[in-house]
């Protein structure tokens, strides 16, 4: 259920995206315990000019491969968190190569009554979902 946004750089082809998003939802998957099924990811392509994302005073330098990855959920523990961080990086480093300095990640975490996925209800509330 968590809703995954991936902004990167354009120049990726349709096979290197798919893979990102495979990839990340496998993670995602077994660091939250989601259903099989539970896909909602967005991919947002941008020119190098509308991407900034600097180090934060962190010494490392990013390059046009960077990614972000923007993931708003339910509830989570720090564990399940820090597992996603965790194995999305290494998984998306040996599977394409992607250095660990340009995955940059973030949740943002809401509540059951903060979704509507289809005819204006809210179906974690109304029991639909669990």
């Amino acid at each position: 259920m968590p809703l995954m946004k991936i902004d990167m750089i354009k120049g990726r082809n349709q096979e290197e995206i798919t893979k990102i998003l495979d990839i990340s939802y496998q993670v995602m998957l077994e660091a939250f315990g989601a259903p099989e099924g539970d896909r909602y990811q967005i991919v947002n392509q941008h020119e190098d000019y509308e991407m900034q994302i600097l180090d934060t005073g962190l010494g490392i330098k990013r390059t046009n491969q960077v990614l972000v990855f923007s993931l708003i959920t339910r509830f989570r523990t720090v564990d399940q968190k820090q597992t996603f961080y965790r194995n999305l990086v290494l998984q998306l480093n040996d599977m394409l190569g992607i250095r660990s300095e340009d995955i940059m990640i973030n949740l943002v975490v809401n509540q059951d009554a903060d979704w509507s996925f289809f005819n204006g209800e809210a179906q974690f509330l109304t029991g639909a979902l669990g």
